[in-house]
């Protein structure tokens, strides 16, 4: 018996589980207020991520692009980008922030996105915009190497380090999301307000679900602020959610301003939900309220409905973000289920020292595969191939294609999820996530045995 972190074992991609890293400094540009990421590449390179994010979220966001053509790729196009930055400017008098977001083919032909923007910092901004706020910010992200979470993570790294100033403590801790869902982070919101702790949420996109008003339609943006971002700063700790999605930003505050961080584990379930809390209690000394307790009874009850009689020994599949995969994994093994097989998309060479797979290395009693580099060739090849059997699959809309053909039941989790309605208002996270993951399981799999006939007889009696 072993739990076995390999990479695949071909060479190229077949259906591949991420996008690439421009896409994550994207979804981090829309959480924040008065910002418009210009993507310096081809239109595709905007088209296709903002498609995937609304399709998602069945709401309209704001991206631009340069527009490089062949004429660029072959001479240079940083030329697109200061005519991008000047019709941004003149188009939206809002717009403070204009992250520069690289490419593949930019960064290859080697445009030198630091250097326009000193460019425009000392021409444009001065001479034609002389009495507005305005942010330009650089962020590096070619999609030759890394995938959509470290552009996620270089991007949020890259706005914190451009913003955050010293000043006076602000009396709060700077909470790291991570790639989530609004309904996340309302969960993660109330567990704050529980425990009566002021914190500066990255990022702040609750609004992400906008609503259709009687003055027109509305376009979807974040509600993290410049001065947020700023008073990071002045926090007296931070608290990241996902390890690899905001890490980097927590460690440069720790290293640059002595801001104390605490990396993980993501609150998925019940003993992860319940660090995160002890986590806060540590960091700012509020005691866990009696309302938080009681919470967590409730949860214990409804997965003790479900457990022991569903859910021991169901073998899952899981794919998607790392952080969501080995905290779905945990809390798979909390309910008596066997995830047997975890894919991460990317070969991030972190993974080998991540202390949440060294314990699943160290206490896993089955075969259990974690697979780097992943894509959906592994899990179906494995299915179809070489005989892998599983209960059910956990992972975003991208892969449906397998459960359908094979006749697996799968649960819809992660980033995108566009064939199911409504599932970004939902959280993974805290209790209440805890409840609804283990209830959507349970109702999935109750749903398969309905269609397949097997035991669906237990269902009048349970």
């Amino acid at each position: 018996m072993s739990c076995e972190l390999k990479n695949k074992d071909r060479v190229g991609v077949i259906n591949p589980i991420f996008t690439c890293q421009p896409a994550g400094a994207q979804f981090a540009s829309i959480g924040i207020k008065d910002t418009i990421g210009l993507v310096h590449g081809g239109q595709g390179c905007v088209m296709f991520v903002r498609l995937l994010i609304s399709q998602h979220f069945k709401e309209s966001f704001e991206i631009a692009s340069s527009s490089v053509h062949e004429d660029g790729a072959v001479f240079g196009a940083l030329n697109r980008v200061e005519e991008g930055v000047d019709v941004l400017l003149m188009r939206y008098p809002d717009v403070k922030i204009i992250p520069i977001i690289s490419t593949c083919s930019t960064e290859i032909i080697g445009d030198d996105i630091d250097g326009v923007v000193i460019k425009l910092n000392e021409g444009l901004l001065k001479e034609k915009y002389p009495d507005r706020e305005v942010h330009l910010i650089p962020i590096h992200t070619p999609s030759f190497v890394g995938s959509m979470i470290s552009g996620y993570d270089v991007a949020v790294k890259d706005f914190v380090s451009y913003f955050a100033k010293k000043d006076q403590p602000n009396r709060k801790i700077n909470l790291f999301t991570g790639w989530v869902n609004p309904g996340d982070v309302t969960a993660l919101k109330h567990l704050l307000a529980e425990m009566q702790i002021d914190a500066t949420v990255l990022f702040e996109i609750e609004s992400f679900d906008s609503p259709v008003m009687p003055d027109g339609n509305h376009v979807s943006h974040g509600n993290t602020t410049i001065e947020d971002l700023t008073g990071t700063a002045n926090a007296f700790g931070s608290i990241v959610l996902n390890r690899y999605e905001g890490g980097k930003a927590a460690k440069f505050l720790e290293k640059k301003f002595d801001i104390p961080a605490l990396i993980g584990p993501t609150p998925i379930g019940i003993r992860n939900t319940d660090t995160f809390l002890q986590n806060l209690k540590t960091m700012t000394g509020k005691p866990i309220p009696e309302s938080l307790v009681r919470e967590r009874g409730l949860a214990i009850d409804a997965l003790t409905d479900l457990s022991h009689m569903f859910f021991a020994d169901k073998r899952v599949a899981i794919y998607g973000n790392p952080d969501l995969v080995i905290g779905l994994a945990e809390f798979c093994l909390d309910l008596e289920m066997k995830p047997v097989l975890l894919l991460l998309g990317d070969d991030n060479p972190g993974y080998k020292e991540d202390p949440r797979i060294k314990a699943l290395q160290e206490k896993v009693d089955y075969d259990m595969q974690i697979i780097m580099n992943a894509d959906f060739w592994d899990l179906e090849n494995r299915i179809k191939n070489e005989g892998l059997e599983l209960d059910l699959i956990l992972g975003h809309s991208k892969g449906r294609f397998i459960s359908i053909d094979y006749d697996i039941p799968m649960l819809r989790v992660g980033f995108p999820t566009y064939d199911r309605a409504g599932m970004h208002r939902y959280p993974v996270v805290g209790y209440a996530g805890a409840i609804w993951l283990a209830e959507q399981m349970a109702n999935t799999l109750f749903a398969d045995m309905e269609h397949k006939k097997n035991k669906e007889w237990l269902l009048n009696v349970w």
